[in-house]
């Protein structure tokens, strides 16, 4: 399955998170050689979230970052398009209100949270720009947005060699580790072709949001956008 493919079929993006949901987490945390538990901490982190605030995580495919928002006393609700994570989610944390949720199509009142989140997701939405000004619409005056996602590494042999493992290397531990190894081939596709921090940061910028920054996680690896929504709401 390329990446074409997806972009015609967006319901097979779910389907192929379907497959892999039960090890999903396993996988990823393989992967990434543990990284993604310190990326996942340092998004809970820029979040800042407080007890009387409303989160949400959007892309949160079976609630492991959502997880650290509900044991902090924090209201979160998990989202994901997949309801194969989703019913994974569900199990292991029956006290979350998982929900099917379309990042281009919100199923959320204007104004509703007081920040949105989103880790490792954006890369899988068809419509980037559809789905940031969904995000700037179901966020409060004065909210903030934060995306977590793989990037693109500053130093020029880190990103060789990382380029090389993700075409190689990856697959290849994947078909070890996962349900469905060869979503993972995909994966591996999409990280490749996503645009580098600056680029990520004027699309965010064009969907509505202001004071848009990022910092680079593990060399650029990964990075953390952070942007907050006009306090006025005169950007309706």
């Amino acid at each position: 399955m390329t990446r074409a493919d997806l972009e015609k079929a967006p319901a097979q993006v779910a389907s192929m998170f379907d497959t892999v949901a039960q090890r999903y987490d396993l996988t990823n945390d393989v992967l990434s050689l543990g990284q993604d538990r310190l990326w996942r901490r340092a998004t809970t982190r820029a979040v800042a979230a407080q007890p009387e605030e409303v989160v949400l995580d959007i892309a949160a495919g079976t609630g492991t970052s959502s997880q650290p928002f509900a044991d902090a006393g924090v209201r979160v609700v998990p989202a994901d398009f997949s309801l194969g994570m989703l019913r994974v989610g569900r199990s292991r944390r029956p006290d979350l209100a998982f929900t099917a949720a379309d990042a281009t199509r919100l199923p959320f009142a204007d104004r509703s949270f007081d920040a949105v989140t989103m880790s490792f997701g954006l890369r899988n939405v068809v419509d980037v720009e559809g789905a940031l000004r969904e995000f700037h619409r179901v966020t409060k005056p004065g909210g903030r947005l934060v995306v977590c996602e793989f990037s693109q590494p500053v130093w020029g042999p880190i990103r060789t060699a990382y380029t090389n493992y993700l075409m190689r290397a990856l697959p290849a531990i994947a078909r070890r580790t996962s349900s469905n190894p060869e979503s993972y081939v995909y994966l591996a596709e999409s990280i490749r072709a996503w645009p580098d921090q600056r680029e990520l940061a004027l699309r965010i910028a064009d969907a509505g949001w202001e004071q848009v920054g990022w910092r680079n996680l593990t060399g650029g690896i990964a990075a953390l956008h952070r942007a907050t929504r006009r306090a006025d709401g005169a950007d309706d």
